[in-house]
């Protein structure tokens, strides 16, 4: 019973330590640049722990590139005036991001423009205008 409840109490911990690991920093992404994309949502991701669009970019060779954007969770989403359905598949749309520091086609969340030209804004930045998100601030030294 013993190595029982030890080998259930293992397996939780190792399980919460997989939560805690997949949620990242954000210096992935390029926040001293803002990339505009205007494509076709080809999906919205209303998912945990962050939402996703994934947006379809013509490319200069004639085809459409796939971009996958980043945004706050759902939770955190709906209580900014978000909901599941506020992006659709086949909208036409201009979303700005913070890209990707690698290259790859993604980034942050900043901004979208919806087809009927209301801008939802992550509120988030309010605070910081022109820095960067979730990075500490430089503290003075004593």
């Amino acid at each position: 019973m013993r190595l029982g409840l030890a080998g259930c109490l293992a397996a939780a911990a190792l399980a919460a330590s997989g939560a805690v690991l997949a949620h990242h920093s954000f210096a992935m992404f390029d926040q001293a640049r803002k990339l505009p994309l205007t494509g076709t949502v080809h999906d919205f991701q209303w998912t945990n722990p962050h939402a996703f669009i994934d947006l379809d970019v013509p490319n200069t060779t004639g085809g459409v590139d796939l971009w996958k954007v980043e945004l706050n969770s759902p939770n955190n989403l709906e209580r900014q005036g978000w909901h599941m359905h506020t992006l659709r598949p086949g909208y036409k749309v201009t979303v700005v991001i913070n890209p990707l520091r690698d290259g790859a086609k993604g980034g942050l969340f900043v901004s979208v423009k919806l087809p009927n030209g209301r801008l939802i804004e992550d509120p988030t930045r309010k605070f910081r205008p022109g820095g960067p998100i979730n990075v500490p601030e430089a503290q003075p030294s004593h």
